[in-house]
């Protein structure tokens, strides 16, 4: 944020800067509300956080929308994580999603983030402390995609977000605090292949692509205070092949790509987020590590795969990386899921590649209802 805010702001937002594995650390400093990048199922954060191709459940509202306009039937799913478990402090992540299907218009999804930050110490511009207060960030929306054909779908998401960092009406450096609010709009298309034969086994090709959150900046003081969307542009493929002729034994491998499209001009003001969008695509000086970053070190990688047998059990792996001069996360994840008639479960796990990563060990479970 910029140098007007004071220690009473810096408190909560130094916990954002520790907060999301879907986004750089470097690039944080940029942007509000990085919560929204959180991979929020257990199923794709056990495959290196690689999931916009896959979009085959209620969090494709997260994923890719698109993936919505492929799916029947109806679906709940609940996640829950400890957030930075090293540090043993008071912080945790829940989402919640749902699809639901109407005969004639589709798949409708909607979600529920909620980011609980903790208890902060207040203190005023001398240090000294005058109490505590509670931070958190909230978002909601829904989602909507149709099939262009029997291959190729659009969808789209709006959401509301709602950003409670200090309270309301303090004090920041003579300027009155207030909540942060903005919308995000997602906008995404899905391709999937008709299924074909590798050597007598089925196998299918998929394409997607995610632009999330675009919408207007976050304010918490003055205008000149404001901070972008944490746009995010992601695209990737996935190959799901049987492993048998029967079908019990079946393999994905799937892979994102995905990139912060966010700017702030010369003098440290956000830009229009379509501006941004043609703004980002060229090196960027990251102020926090006095390092020029190209467009190749923008790229965050994620790859991963999923082994499932008989549509009952599953076992995951993957691998995130991010250059070591825009966030250095690089991590292994792995995860493994259960399905019993209309219930399901799934947990996920970081394994970081650094010593007292602050997203070391971090555990992520999903129940799931489908009906």
């Amino acid at each position: 944020m910029h140098s007007k805010k004071n220690y009473i702001y810096s408190i909560a937002l130094a916990a954002l800067l520790l907060l999301a594995p879907g986004i750089s650390y470097s690039q944080v400093a940029i942007t509000a509300v990085p919560f929204l990048q959180i991979e929020p199922d257990s199923r794709s954060a056990g495959m290196g956080n690689a999931g916009v191709a896959l979009a085959d459940n209620a969090s494709a509202v997260f994923w890719n929308p698109a993936g919505l306009a492929f799916q029947e039937g109806h679906e709940f799913s609940l996640t829950h994580s400890s957030w930075l478990p090293e540090f043993d402090v008071d912080m945790f992540y829940n989402y919640v999603s749902g699809r639901y299907y109407v005969e004639g218009i589709g798949s409708i999804g909607g979600h529920i983030t909620y980011l609980n930050l903790g208890e902060q110490v207040r203190t005023d511009e001398t240090g000294q402390e005058l109490g505590t207060f509670s931070s958190y960030d909230l978002a909601f929306g829904l989602s909507y995609a149709f099939k262009l054909n029997d291959n190729f779908s659009l969808g789209t998401g709006l959401r509301y977000v709602y950003s409670n960092l200090v309270p309301e009406g303090t004090d920041v450096s003579g300027q009155t605090a207030q909540n942060g609010t903005s919308i995000g709009l997602d906008l995404a298309a899905l391709y999937r292949s008709n299924e074909f034969s590798v050597g007598n086994r089925a196998a299918q090709v998929r394409a997607g692509m995610n632009l999330s959150n675009l919408g207007p900046s976050i304010q918490y003081t003055d205008e000149e205070q404001k901070d972008p969307m944490p746009t995010l542009l992601r695209v990737g493929w996935a190959y799901k092949m049987d492993i048998d002729s029967d079908g019990f034994n079946t393999i994905t491998i799937t892979n994102d790509f995905s990139k912060i499209m966010a700017r702030n001009d010369e003098d440290g003001i956000a830009m229009n987020p379509i501006e941004a969008l043609f703004n980002s695509w060229d090196t960027w000086h990251n102020s926090l590590d006095n390092v020029d970053v190209p467009l190749s070190e923008q790229i965050m990688i994620g790859v991963g795969a999923e082994y499932w047998y008989d549509n009952l059990f599953a076992l995951r792996a993957g691998y995130f990386y991010e250059s070591p001069n825009n966030g250095d996360r690089e991590f292994l994840t792995f995860g493994a899921g259960l399905r019993y008639n209309m219930f399901g479960v799934d947990f996920s796990y970081i394994y970081t590649l650094e010593e007292q990563h602050p997203l070391a060990n971090t555990l992520r479970f999903t129940a799931l209802l489908s009906f």
